[in-house]
């Protein structure tokens, strides 16, 4: 870590006393991560709470984190479960659960190394998954009378199937730019108990209606998608969330 880091994280966690501090940081080897990059270092003040439930994990990196001991022992200890639990993950949620703010330092204070054998890997992505729809269906979808799920694909189907019962009954639609899956018409929830199948909707995205839950990954389609999305004028974390 930088030589600053302790004295700049300190002070705003004097001014933050509730809030997990985080920075930006360099990656070693610099093109490692360079999407996963970005996205650590650029996200905005209020993108640090909205898009805590995407596939990237925490908003500000563990590795980067400072906190008072005392908001650290109220939030409580880290699961010490051993290989394969996400730590990290299972206590920022629930520092946000507890109210907690995420504040990000904003100034390169850690060179983070990157290494195909770190423990990280060791967690499966189907346990993170499993995590980040519980969270979601906890903080979100009790908002929400009905929504979309933006993405006809795999990775929405598959959010629409992992949902509990009652949270895929508020889903009135998907919505996505593909011609072929907009011509079909329908998804049909073939693994469904229920009869008939739930058949959900499949529209272009300009007549779907919020809120909507993002299953489209961002930085990855040359900001066609992000151009789409910002045509809409929706406020992120009111009508819609980040999910892939």
């Amino acid at each position: 870590m930088m030589p600053q880091r302790v004295r700049l994280q300190y002070e705003a966690a004097v001014q933050h006393p509730t809030s997990i501090i985080g920075c930006q940081v360099r990656r070693d080897p610099p093109d490692s991560t360079e999407r996963y990059t970005r996205w650590i270092n650029q996200l905005t003040s209020d993108q640090l709470l909205t898009q805590v439930f995407t596939s990237h994990g925490p908003t500000v990196i563990m590795p980067t984190w400072f906190c008072s001991r005392a908001w650290f022992s109220h939030v409580g200890l880290f699961d010490e479960g051993g290989q394969g639990v996400p730590e990290d993950l299972l206590f920022f949620y629930e520092h946000l659960r507890k109210g907690g703010g995420v504040f990000r330092v904003d100034h390169d204070l850690l060179l983070y190394r990157y290494h195909p054998y770190a423990a990280t890997h060791s967690v499966l992505e189907v346990t993170i998954w499993t995590h980040r729809v519980h969270f979601l269906e906890e903080q979100v979808l009790p908002r929400w009378k009905c929504f979309t799920i933006w993405n006809a694909g795999k990775q929405g189907r598959r959010l629409y199937r992992s949902l509990t019962a009652a949270s895929r009954c508020k889903v009135v639609a998907f919505c996505d730019v593909d011609e072929n899956k907009i011509r079909k018409g329908f998804y049909c929830h073939e693994e469904s108990q229920e009869r008939p199948k739930p058949k959900v909707p499949i529209l272009h995205f300009q007549a779907a209606r919020s809120p909507f839950v993002i299953c489209v990954k961002l930085d990855l389609t040359g900001g066609a998608f992000e151009d789409n999305l910002k045509s809409l004028n929706l406020q992120e974390g009111r009508d819609f969330v980040h999910f892939s």
